[in-house]
């Protein structure tokens, strides 16, 4: 049983607000959804991020200056690879280096790695399971140049004052001129945000409430998910999407593994995601005072999406 998964839960349905972690969504059900959602029309962020890789291939990787030396290609939350391949495929035989990609679903991690031994054989993967600074920690000892990715707008997962946390901490884990290429997803309107969460095909739905399954799949909960509805919201102005679930009738769910029994009334609300969207000034004051230093933005073809790039300097 995973304990911390459990602490969460309880300690998110305890709450006045109820909230759920959106990292929880990844179990084996949820990476499959999760692919869905990223090959659906209304999700412009896949395609916008893979338009930068797919195009400005060559631009990226003198950007990374690791020409003639080797290094680490270290990705965080790699899922199943597609935009990545763009970089292994022209990296592969040309360059001396490892690809790391870090999961915390050990199943998309396997499903990652005989994908690039189909299609870029010759790339050396280690993979690496388990939360992103357990593993960056381990890897700081590394003398080789470290080039980290933090693709498709996983940022967004976190509110900005974690984001900051979260940025330190990275940057923490870096030497002098390691190199950190984060994608985010620009402010846009609602009318091209808010349906990349609300998706015809219901695939967001069913990722949010597969979390509800998993509850009950490994803590012997007893939600009944046609008892929820998938309610998400954008608002413009503060460039931030949410997914809610809000419970349709008055009801109680008990979780057998700590014996407890939560009520939810009608239109109450449990808290499941967030996805921020940026801009320079945004993104500016999450990185200031972490020793990141922007060097380059590469931006798709819409500027719907942006890959900046963040060099570490030398600490005085």
């Amino acid at each position: 049983m995973n304990k911390q998964f459990l602490d969460d839960v309880n300690a998110g349905l305890s709450a006045n607000q109820k909230y759920l972690y959106s990292k929880y969504f990844y179990d084996q059900a949820g990476d499959a959804l999760f692919v869905k959602i990223m090959n659906a029309p209304e999700y412009y962020l896949t395609n916008a991020e893979h338009n930068i890789f797919k195009n400005q291939t060559a631009e990226l990787i003198k950007a990374f200056d690791v020409k003639n030396k080797p290094f680490e290609l270290i990705e965080l939350g790699a899922g199943d690879g597609t935009k990545t391949l763009e970089l292994l495929k022209y990296l592969q035989g040309n360059f001396e280096f490892t690809y790391l990609p870090i999961d915390i679903s050990e199943n998309a991690l396997t499903k990652l790695k005989n994908r690039l031994n189909r299609e870029v054989p010759e790339v050396n993967v280690i993979t690496q399971q388990g939360e992103y600074f357990q593993v960056l920690n381990k890897l700081k000892a590394i003398n080789e140049t470290k080039i980290i990715l933090f693709l498709g707008s996983n940022l967004g997962n976190m509110l900005d004052e974690n984001a900051r946390k979260f940025i330190k901490q990275l940057a923490d884990a870096m030497n002098a001129n390691d190199k950190l290429l984060i994608g985010v997803d620009l402010i846009k309107s609602a009318e091209i945000v808010l349906p990349a969460y609300n998706d015809k095909a219901g695939y967001t739905r069913d990722f949010n409430l597969n979390l509800l399954k998993r509850i009950n799949k490994e803590f012997g909960a007893d939600f009944n998910v046609v008892n929820f509805k998938h309610t998400p919201e954008y608002i413009e102005e503060e460039g931030i999407a949410r997914s809610f679930l809000t419970s349709v009738v008055n009801q109680q769910v008990h979780i057998k593994a700590i014996n407890k029994t939560f009520q939810f009334n009608k239109g109450e609300r449990i808290h499941m995601e967030i996805s921020r969207k940026y801009n320079d000034a945004i993104l500016s004051n999450i990185f200031k005072d972490t020793g990141l230093k922007q060097t380059m933005v590469f931006k798709d073809a819409k500027n719907y999406f942006a890959d900046y790039l963040f060099e570490k300097q030398d600490e005085l």
